[in-house]
């Protein structure tokens, strides 16, 4: 008989997403088993639980999803996963705290593709504010713009302190450069604005973080990305929908949270189906999310030739 398709999926917090078990069993996994209150500390061992249980032609039918809300967190509990394996005991391993390394992969991503679309240009040198900056989807999508060649700047409502200190622990532990923007102040945001060419929205749900008048003052905006699918948009004339179309006195591309979420699914459920499929373990994380997505839009393009 042969093995059944088992997942053990880890959090840290008090309950595993159910949108996350959803995506798992609906791409093809058998046994969906969440374990809560998974620290740091106690990931090898269940890690260890899992492999050497199951044989070596088990674990290819093995999988290990770690969930969360820290983003930090996720990825060294997938470092601490992945030190545990004792080839030829060893499992695909998947990272998506919050949903926030895909939703960051599939906002960048499309955002790179209406760069290149309509201006013929990529995410290399542009200068990108990421308002909420400090949230889990905006950490991930700030340190992709800026290992993409973004000049990037991490705003933050609590002042330009918050700010800077947000980005220094992003640079340090993802080794990236960015940089703090004050957003407290009506003046402080605007003058921020003012030198950009794109914003990522990923403020909480229902938070606006840019009016209508911000939009107009920005004169340099070429493109805004809303990930808030909760009235008010995050970004106002911004419709959850829209998928470049332009808005604003300048006439800057709107991506917002369905369309980003349309490319979000379409990779967390190929990242599921790698796994299922691989003959080697497979290590998941942001990076391979935004891989993924990039692939995906390129399909898009492909489609429409």
């Amino acid at each position: 008989m042969e093995h059944p398709f088992i997942l053990h999926m880890f959090t840290p917090t008090r309950q595993m997403s159910p949108f996350d078990v959803n995506m798992a069993v609906d791409a093809g996994y058998q046994v969906v088993v969440p374990y809560a209150d998974v620290g740091i500390d106690n990931v090898a061992a269940l890690t260890q639980d899992a492999i050497f249980s199951r044989g070596p032609k088990g674990v290819a039918h093995t999988g290990i999803f770690i969930g969360g809300r820290d983003v930090v967190l996720a990825a060294d509990m997938l470092n601490r996963a992945r030190e545990a394996m004792v080839p030829p005991f060893a499992v695909s391993l998947f990272a998506d705290p919050s949903g926030s390394y895909t939703t960051a992969a599939a906002l960048v991503a499309t955002v790179e593709w209406h760069l290149q679309r309509t201006h013929a240009t990529g995410l290399a040198g542009k200068q990108i504010l990421v308002l909420g900056g400090t949230g889990p989807v905006g950490v991930i999508a700030g340190v992709l713009a800026a290992r993409a060649g973004a000049q990037v700047a991490i705003a933050s409502s609590r002042g330009l302190d918050a700010a800077q200190a947000a980005s220094e622990r992003i640079n340090v532990r993802f080794g990236v450069q960015t940089t703090g923007a004050d957003a407290q102040s009506t003046d402080a945001l605007g003058a921020a604005l003012a030198r950009s060419e794109a914003v990522f929205a990923t403020a909480a749900a229902g938070v606006q973080v840019m009016s209508a008048a911000q939009v107009d003052a920005a004169a340099q905006l070429l493109i805004a990305a809303d990930v808030n699918a909760v009235p008010p948009a995050g970004v106002e004339g911004v419709g959850v929908m829209d998928d470049g179309k332009r808005f604003g006195k300048h006439g800057a591309l709107g991506i917002g949270a369905l369309a980003i979420g349309n490319v979000k699914y379409q990779v967390q459920r190929r990242l599921f189906e790698q796994m299922l499929a691989a003959n080697k373990p497979l290590h998941l994380g942001f990076e391979e999310a935004f891989a993924l997505a990039r692939d995906v839009l390129a399909e898009r393009t492909a489609q429409a030739a």
